[in-house]
């Protein structure tokens, strides 16, 4: 409104400027005076008091008293009101004919405002239509038209403003009817003063009715014309309704220059102030919603108009004051901190100028000699010695140089390290035997080897020793080995991953020299931790990387050499550090790749992995229990049979960890929960109802029943999710009751007296009843029903046959996932005198290749002496393929398996049921021993295989298995290849 009427007095310098001579008069006192003194209330001396003790607040006295004294003379000769009102209305504008002979008018639609009379509004006029019969009325002299105001959309919230442009689009569509049932019935009739454009300028004059349509394009409608209902002039109501509107305007046009010019404009254009004037005024000015001010418009009573300007003024004043207000804050808020900061200024130049205060300087120095003070007899002299040379440094630096900035956070590292500082370590073997056996299940060999590590330490009174390095498969439980070695001992725990590590500063940290220089990871790791005797597990040890910035597992040396790391340098601290306390645990899944003075310095503690029955102790014992509870599950609600972790172990996860097995039982888990939610089943944390008695406060509502009672301030209740509050008909008695799912039944809508009715008790008892017999059904998981819940199996059976055919044995292989069984084939391709050769296939690396070669000439030797006549290998081109060909393999164990598949096929023998093999076969015919005998073995079981045929030389490494993994198998150990020819083949004849 304040825009539109802004744009208005611009619009009309000219008409301004050519107003009379007491109009310009008038501009010399205030608007507010002019408010007070064109106000005309019959010969009311109230009215005159009022206005000159207003008036006076705003000018001096006598300048009060003078202009008093003009209004007072000015209402002498002033005439009646009508015919005031007649003369102030002829003097807007001469018209020939009069407003009020225009019966029949082109209706304009506002889409934001009602127009009051006495007030101008530009409006935008896009019909092309409509616009060119407005200037052809204007040409005629019928410079009239009716403006209405928009009524909003059905549907919509009238609180919302709505985009100006969506506004103009959804009106310049409608014609005749659709836009007459848009307007509001009343409005104003509009002289139109100008037409610039698309822009038409309305000046308002007198209230209009709509009573029918005329013309549809453009909209022409009859009108009646309103007048103001008689009222008493001297009526004591509107009077001082009047006055009150008054005082009102007068404070808010005190804010606001602009609405001043709206006084101004509105008396040169209208004439002197009466009632109904006074109302129109107030409320055209204010910033009232436009549903409001139509309110006003429509109003013809005079007393209740005034009322409603009332209303419309004081919430302007309201939101006026709010303003200064929030600015006055906003104001003293910024002066204040300005004010603060320049007496914080002055204060610290007094303090030091008196010496009462120290600089940033001294401050940084008396914290860093504070750190060092508790430390001081068990940092080392040389630690001291450096942090004494520093602090000297720093006084003599100027605070903004970057120098010190570096000297700063240089004793910042060397006073924060914990020199001497080390943890109560715990020896007790049968503490570390409990927590061992807490945390994991199986590897006696593993807890064996950590115990005995314990006791040594025991015995020496520390636990100093050799490297320990943990190397397996993935998903075995290194890392939490070490972590459960760290509880054991009472040390902190700390791990970093060098996995890809290719910087040796990572390790040694960076020279002091260097932007943005820190210290290595293993200061890093004393800092953070906070005792010199931490446990720290580097994990990845066999994926280190070799950079340009040099090889980290060269600089790894010198951090776990028991003999260097006593005085362990980083290049960033660059004074000697203790590490000796230390205990480093390293992780690798292969031990090839580590280099080999690195492998020197370690004890390699393999971790081979799990069988079947120690994966179905783990899954029963540790991961489902783990998982269901942070699933949300009760044990009750649900039932994973031995079948079905049988299952999931052979066919989805035979890997050597149980990584992927906890990923499989967290799947199965996740589906159990979006099952029984569907069911309505809610596991929340157990809540409380409390039976309050009638005589009890009450608050019924909302999401949550609040009950005051001094009694019920228990902290169970007070933090339960949701609290159901019913009323008791037994008097003074108080009940708490637990809930549970089944029979927590709530009902907030329900209200006090219905609940305290017989009626109400029935419905609870009912609703009770109904959910506790919404019994939920127990979610099985059985082998039959596993693939509904984890997929299709990913493991087929290891073991293709039955009994292996002519030419094909099963062998036994390692891989980094554990042990695997594989099937090496061999067919006849092509035969012929001379033709005798091999072809080899399945990706097989160097080393196989050799054996095959190997095994090749063995078997032909085998054959001349156990059947000369045969010349199978002379004249036959022979094909020999290991199954899996996109998987590389490489590896000395499959020469003995290749020799028994090329003699099965030379022989047209088949190999011994339930055999499998492995060993490398020299060009004599000895079996050299191999690695990974645990692997193989698990991997044997799992595909069912009774007979297993090891070089002797790997006896020792099978006799320290675990009972469970010889349990049920059939070993031979053998030296010669001859000795696998009489369990391959005689035995299989015999058998056959």
């Amino acid at each position: 409104m304040l825009r539109a009427a802004a744009a208005a007095a611009a619009a009309f310098p000219a008409r301004f400027a050519a107003a009379p001579a007491v109009a310009a008069a008038e501009e010399m006192r205030s608007p507010l005076l002019r408010v007070f003194g064109t106000l005309r209330s019959g010969r009311s001396s109230a009215l005159r008091t009022r206005v000159r003790f207003c008036s006076s607040s705003s000018g001096s006295d006598s300048e009060a008293a003078a202009a008093a004294a003009a209004e007072a003379k000015a209402e002498d000769a002033v005439p009646a009101e009508g015919e005031a009102e007649g003369k102030a209305s002829s003097a807007i504008v001469s018209t020939n004919p009069r407003p009020e002979d225009f019966l029949s008018v082109i209706a304009l639609p506002l889409p934001h405002r009602p127009l009051f009379p006495g007030f101008y509004m530009p409006i935008y006029v896009k019909d092309p239509k409509l616009l060119q019969a407005l200037i052809e009325n204007r040409k005629r002299s019928i410079p009239y038209a009716g403006a209405f105001l928009v009524k909003d959309e059905e549907g919509t919230d009238p609180s919302i403003v709505a985009s100006p442009d969506s506004d103009h689009k959804s009106i310049d569509n409608l014609k005749g009817k659709e836009l007459l049932k848009r307007l509001h019935e009343i409005g104003t009739l509009a002289q139109i003063t100008s037409i610039q454009g698309d822009q038409v300028v309305l000046l308002g004059h007198r209230r209009l009715r709509i009573t029918e349509m005329v013309e549809e394009d453009p909209l022409t409608v009859k009108v009646d014309h309103l007048k103001e209902n008689t009222y008493n002039k001297d009526d004591d109501v509107i009077k001082a309704t009047s006055f009150e509107v008054i005082s009102t305007l007068r404070e808010v046009l005190k804010t606001s220059s602009l609405w001043k010019d709206h006084v101004q404009t509105y008396i040169q254009h209208v004439g002197d102030f009466n009632y109904p004037r006074l109302a129109d005024f107030g409320a055209a000015i204010s910033g009232a919603n436009k549903l409001l001010c139509q309110e006003v418009l429509e109003e013809l009573d005079v007393d209740k108009r005034l009322k409603l300007t009332l209303e419309l003024v004081k919430k302007d004043m309201e939101i006026s004051k709010l303003q200064q207000a929030i600015a006055k804050a906003i104001e003293e808020k910024i002066s204040g901190d300005q004010r603060r900061y320049l007496l914080n200024e002055q204060l610290k130049a007094i303090k030091k100028e008196l010496g009462l205060e120290t600089d940033d300087k001294t401050a940084l120095s008396a914290k860093f000699r504070e750190r060092i003070e508790a430390k001081k007899d068990k940092c080392p002299p040389h630690v001291l010695q450096v942090i004494e040379e520093e602090l000297t440094k720093l006084q003599l630096l100027e605070a903004s140089s970057s120098e010190f900035n570096v000297t700063r956070n240089y004793l910042d590292w060397l006073t924060v390290l914990p020199w001497g500082n080390y943890s109560n370590e715990n020896f007790d073997v049968h503490h570390a035997q409990e927590i061992l056996d807490e945390d994991h299940y199986g590897l006696s060999d593993v807890k064996e080897r950590i115990l005995e590590f314990i006791a040594v330490g025991k015995l020496r009174g520390t636990s100093q020793g050799k490297i320990i390095c943990l190397s397996g498969p993935p998903g075995v439980g290194k890392t939490s080995i070490g972590r459960s070695i760290a509880r054991a001992l009472n040390r902190q725990f700390y791990r970093f991953s060098v996995g890809g590590l290719a910087d040796v500063a990572e390790i040694k940290g960076h020279r002091r020299t260097y932007v943005g220089a820190m210290p290595g990871k293993m200061v890093q790791c004393l800092k953070s931790v906070g005792t010199a005797n931490p446990l720290v597990l580097i994990d990845e040890i066999d994926k280190l990387g070799r950079g340009h910035s040099g090889d980290p597992a060269s600089a790894l040396l010198e951090l776990l050499d028991p003999e260097q790391n006593i005085n362990f340098l980083d290049h960033y601290l660059d004074v000697p550090i203790d590490l000796s306390k230390v205990l480093f645990v390293c992780t690798a899944n292969v031990i090839d790749t580590i280099p080999n003075p690195l492998l020197d310095r370690m004890e390699i503690i393999s971790i081979a992995g799990y069988i079947t029955d120690e994966k179905m102790h783990i899954a029963r014992d540790y991961l489902e229990k783990n998982t269901r509870e942070a699933c949300g599950i009760k044990p009750e609600q649900v039932e994973v049979t031995d079948a079905a972790l049988l299952a999931l172990i052979e066919n989805y996860c035979r890997e050597a960890g149980v990584r992927n097995l906890q990923k499989q039982i967290e799947k199965i888990y996740r589906k159990i929960a979006l099952q029984l939610v569907r069911q309505g089943v809610s596991n929340e944390p157990a809540q409380v109802a409390v039976i309050a008695t009638a005589s009890d406060e009450l608050t019924v509502g909302g999401s949550e029943t609040m009950v005051k009672d001094e009694n019920l301030k228990d902290p169970a209740i007070e933090d339960a999710a949701l609290v159901n509050s019913i009323i008791d008909p037994a008097p003074e008695e108080v009940k708490e009751v637990p809930l549970t799912e089944e029979t927590l039944v709530t009902e907030q809508t329900l209200s006090v007296d219905k609940l305290n009715t017989s009626e109400g008790n029935k419905d609870a008892e009912e609703a009770q009843e109904e959910a506790a017999g919404k019994a939920v059904e127990k979610v099985l998981i059985d082998s039959s029903n596993l693939d509904d819940f984890v997929g299709k199996p990913v493991f087929q059976a290891e073991r293709i046959y039955e009994q292996t055919p002519v030419g094909v044995v099963m062998g036994l292989a390692w891989t980094s996932m554990g042990g695997s069984t594989l099937y090496i084939e061999t067919t006849k391709v092509e035969e012929g005198e001379g033709k005798g050769a091999l072809v080899m296939t399945g990706q097989l690396g160097d080393v196989m290749k050799e054996s095959a070669q190997i095994a090749h000439t063995v078997s032909r030797a085998i054959l001349r002496d156990r059947e000369p006549e045969n010349q199978f290998f002379a004249n036959s081109k022979l094909h020999l393929h290991v199954p899996a060909g996109a998987t590389p393999k490489d590896g000395p164990s499959a020469g003995c398996t290749m020799i028994t598949s090329m003699l099965s096929l030379a022989m047209g023998k088949p190999a011994r049921k339930d055999l499998a093999m492995t060993g490398e076969v020299t060009l004599t015919g000895r079996i050299l021993p191999i690695g990974g005998v645990k692997e193989k073995a698990i991997a044997a079981r799992r595909s069912s295989i009774k007979t297993i045929i090891f070089p002797s030389a790997n006896k020792r490494d099978f006799d320290e298995l675990a009972p469970n993994v010889k349990e049920g198998l059939e070993v031979h150990f053998v030296d010669t290849y001859s000795e696998i020819y009489e369990l391959a083949f005689k035995g299989e004849s015999e058998t056959s």
